[in-house]
């Protein structure tokens, strides 16, 4: 019973020193704690921000139109005379949650073709067949041919979204299944009769979360650079919604009138990228430090 109890206190403090180790190398990771807090900012202004505002980001005040940043509209109103504030808050929902959704469905769909890819040899030839043909063509015009066969709302966007990026994590996921699959237990593990569903999920599929997790950020990030894109060209996000796209769009029509509504929301998605791309940054240097520059 002694060496039980000593047993159970080694592991205790074992898993202590690990958590330790942990949160020394993310302190110490840069990347990784710059991106955090970016990435925090946002999602406290995504999710919080919205019941904070004062102003509907719907309301037109024809006669407040293009006012310049001032105590009553902390970042001016647009050409319409809607608080650009409110807009750009409630707009980042669209935003994020346009880019989230992405990288959760392409994470999803992505890890199910490249592991099946990875242990089929007749399926890796067909589906990365297909995923070279999509990812030859450039994203944005991928994405803008998809939208102007589904039509331009935040669905459709999610969906062609995700049909644009999920050759990207299949390819990401195969590559590290491919590993895994040639490993001397794998082997083993064949021999001793287990199905081919149980050696995928049970264990080639735990051995790629790390990468997925990595790309899924970086997809994040890409994600919302190409909704703001496709909403800055009309084949986005439509009005009145807001979303940061959109807002850009307006915006251009009096840029030398009125500076501050292409500044702010550019402002926001370029934080939400630099963060996203440090945070993936970051996570790569965490879990794999031999990557590291």
């Amino acid at each position: 019973m002694e060496s039980q109890a000593d047993l159970t206190n080694i592991r205790k403090e074992l898993r202590k020193e690990e958590r330790s180790l942990f949160f020394k190398r993310f302190r110490s990771n840069k990347l990784l704690l710059t991106g955090t807090i970016i990435i925090l900012f946002l999602l406290i202004v995504t999710i919080i921000g919205p019941f904070l505002v004062s102003h509907d980001p719907y309301e037109m005040v024809v006669k407040d139109r293009l006012q310049a940043p001032s105590s009553e509209h902390l970042l001016g109103t647009d050409e319409f005379g809607r608080d650009l504030l409110s807009r750009i808050v409630h707009g980042s929902k669209v935003t994020m949650g346009v880019g989230f959704a992405v990288a959760a469905i392409t994470s999803f769909f992505g890890m199910i073709i490249g592991l099946y890819a990875s242990y089929y040899r007749t399926l890796d030839h067909i589906l990365m067949r297909i995923s070279d043909g999509l990812m030859s063509i450039p994203a944005i015009l991928l994405a803008i041919a998809l939208m102007a066969a589904l039509g331009p709302n935040t669905r459709n966007v999610i969906i062609a979204l995700s049909i644009v990026f999920t050759p990207h994590i299949a390819r990401v996921i195969r590559s590290a299944a491919l590993v895994v699959r040639e490993q001397t237990y794998i082997e083993a593990m064949r021999s001793q009769g287990a199905s081919s569903l149980r050696i995928i999920w049970r264990h080639i599929m735990p051995n790629t979360i790390s990468p997925l997790i990595v790309q899924a950020t970086f997809i994040f990030a890409d994600a919302i650079i190409t909704e703001a894109a496709l909403s800055f060209l009309g084949a986005g996000v439509p009005a009145p919604d807001p979303s940061w796209g959109n807002i850009l769009y307006d915006g251009k029509l009096v840029i030398f009138n009125a500076w501050w509504m292409t500044i702010f929301p550019g402002i926001m998605i370029f934080l939400s990228v630099l963060g996203l791309n440090l945070l993936g940054d970051g996570l790569r240097d965490l879990i794999d430090p031999h990557t590291k520059n």
